[in-house]
């Protein structure tokens, strides 16, 4: 599993724990999780979600199998009916982050939100958003590591200036 995709799995886990251990002050009537469970399809967070039983299930076969291929056989032949065991827990998460929108979020701003996701321009922002934040961070790092070089190449300078010796 990739690194990007550990990062995103510990954020959308510590989402779900924050918002389950966490009591909102009030909580959000049938019409905000309805309007929240919407905006969470649109989003395809959805889909996310179910895309975490594999991950899920590969982290979890080294420890179980123990690199056995009798174990392993049996083990490949249960994932199957696995996905029913995982239903629960993929329903407390789409509810749990339904959650946090609707307690974030008004109705109207869910529905805005929707509204805008489902044009062809929120498609697309949907569609480009981890290509466009992994861009973000690549030119962030750079532009960090070169503002990093300069400020510490003048302040040495500045410092032997001062009678510094470094």
């Amino acid at each position: 599993m990739s690194r990007p995709s550990i990062y995103r799995l510990t954020a959308i886990g510590a989402m779900l724990l924050l918002s389950m251990s966490v009591a909102p002050a009030q909580t959000p009537s049938p019409e905000a999780m309805s309007a929240a469970r919407s905006l969470i399809m649109t989003l395809k967070l959805s889909e996310q979600y179910k895309a975490l039983l594999p991950g899920i299930l590969l982290g979890l076969k080294p420890t179980l199998t123990q690199d056995r291929p009798e174990i392993e056989r049996d083990y490949e032949a249960m994932l199957p009916r696995i996905a029913d065991a995982y239903k629960p827990y993929y329903d407390a998460l789409v509810d749990g982050v339904a959650g946090v929108y609707a307690s974030n979020f008004s109705i109207e701003n869910m529905r805005e939100l929707e509204a805008f996701y489902r044009r062809p321009v929120g498609q697309k922002l949907l569609e480009k958003s981890q290509a466009v934040a992994e861009q973000t961070r690549q030119v962030t790092e750079e532009a960090t590591r070169k503002a990093t070089e300069e400020l510490r190449a003048s302040l040495t300078q500045m410092l032997r200036e001062k009678g510094h010796k470094l």
